[in-house]
């Protein structure tokens, strides 16, 4: 179950955890993300993404700008 949320700093290819805490949110679906489950984010945008799914919608927004 989820209790906290999670400070990350995203690197290219892992994460530094700043605060402790059991999942980060999603930026395009507000959707919780376990760490243990973490597998896309984007490090200039410090931001972590649920899916493959999310990650491109947000690629696609960015790219509409």
């Amino acid at each position: 179950m989820f209790m906290k949320e999670a400070k990350l700093k995203f690197k290219p290819g892992n994460f530094e955890i700043i605060s402790s805490g059991d999942y980060v949110i999603c930026k395009v679906s507000g959707k919780k993300i376990s760490l243990s489950q973490l597998k896309y984010w984007n490090v200039e945008l410090q931001e972590a993404y649920f899916s493959y799914f999310e990650a491109n919608e947000r690629f696609k927004q960015l790219n509409k700008k």
